[in-house]
């Protein structure tokens, strides 16, 4: 056999949404929206921790950091499509794909990882509640972020690395909003056994790592609160975590309900759609589910803003 004449690509082209023009300006609003509430209601909570001495606790560290996560994760692919929309261009370059690629790999486990590691804090706090100061101390709650991290970077990096191995026989039109792993490993035309095997194996391990602890965790929060006596003893424990269960569970049942159906029906500009739920409105109503919560996290934000937050 002959080898086939395999030169490597320049661009890419992302299809988004709809190639129909007079829905570009009715998507545009929409992302550009969503875009700007996501970045200033995660800076207002950024704000808001690090202003207040009394929000100087573990969970509200966590919580700035996933705030800060979520700029990022939103800000690796919205801004690239509101440019693509506006200059009726839908090019993207081989180099600025496998980029936002990267780091859209680092801040998605970024998110799951804090998740993670905010559900052991719930954890400690409820059914340890008198050791909670000596566990979760500052050093912890740093190594945990620390690792957080670097087990995020390495991941990526070597997700990453594999994908510059593929090859792509011509100019490559990419059915999504932005450049996604799983859809560049499905576009490639050279072998791609490795990448789906590397690719499943990470996803099982480093996001269904993290899922069991969030469920072991929650497992033993529910039977700690069924065990309180007083009802009003039960609320206060659960107030404490039910903002954090709201964020997990719209994460997690987007984010697995998009690469599930996408399996399924292999329809692509339906997977594109689905993946906004997890890529932009999960950080988007972040801010919003934490402070309508958060008693004193409200307090802090009408003191900034000036207004009630109801």
């Amino acid at each position: 056999m002959e080898p086939r004449n395999i030169t490597r690509i320049s661009k890419f082209l992302l299809l988004g949404f709809s190639e129909r023009p007079e829905l570009q300006p009715l998507i545009f609003g929409l992302f550009l929206s969503m875009y700007l509430i996501t970045v200033f209601g995660n800076l207002l909570i950024i704000l808001a921790v690090s202003s207040d001495s009394c929000l100087h606790t573990p969970m509200y560290f966590f919580l700035a950091n996933l705030s800060f996560v979520d700029i990022c994760f939103t800000s690796t692919t919205v801004p690239k499509m509101l440019v693509n929309i506006q200059t009726q261009s839908n090019v993207i370059t081989y180099e600025d794909c496998i980029t936002q690629m990267n780091f859209f790999i680092i801040f998605s486990g970024l998110d799951i990882y804090l998740l993670a590691v905010m559900s052991y804090d719930r954890f400690v706090a409820i059914c340890h509640p008198l050791h909670y100061k000596i566990i979760m101390n500052p050093w912890l709650c740093g190594l945990l972020v620390l690792v957080s991290w670097i087990t995020s970077v390495l991941h990526s990096l070597s997700q990453t690395s594999m994908v510059l191995q593929l090859s792509f026989c011509a100019e490559v039109e990419i059915p999504h909003f932005f450049c996604e792993l799983n859809q560049m490993i499905q576009l490639a035309c050279s072998d791609t056994f490795i990448n789906n095997l590397v690719m499943y194996l990470a996803a099982m391990l480093l996001a269904g790592g993290p899922l069991s602890g969030i469920l072991y965790s929650y497992s033993k929060i529910v039977s700690t609160i069924i065990g309180i006596s007083s009802a009003q003893g039960k609320y206060k424990a659960f107030s404490t975590c039910v903002s954090h269960l709201l964020v997990v569970s719209l994460f997690f049942c987007t984010g697995l309900g998009v690469y599930l159906s996408s399996a399924a029906t292999q329809s692509s500009h339906s997977s594109a759609t689905a993946s906004v739920m997890y890529t932009v409105v999960t950080p988007m109503l972040n801010p919003f589910i934490y402070s309508l919560r958060n008693k004193d996290l409200k307090v802090v934000l009408k003191r900034i803003i000036g207004i009630s937050l109801m």
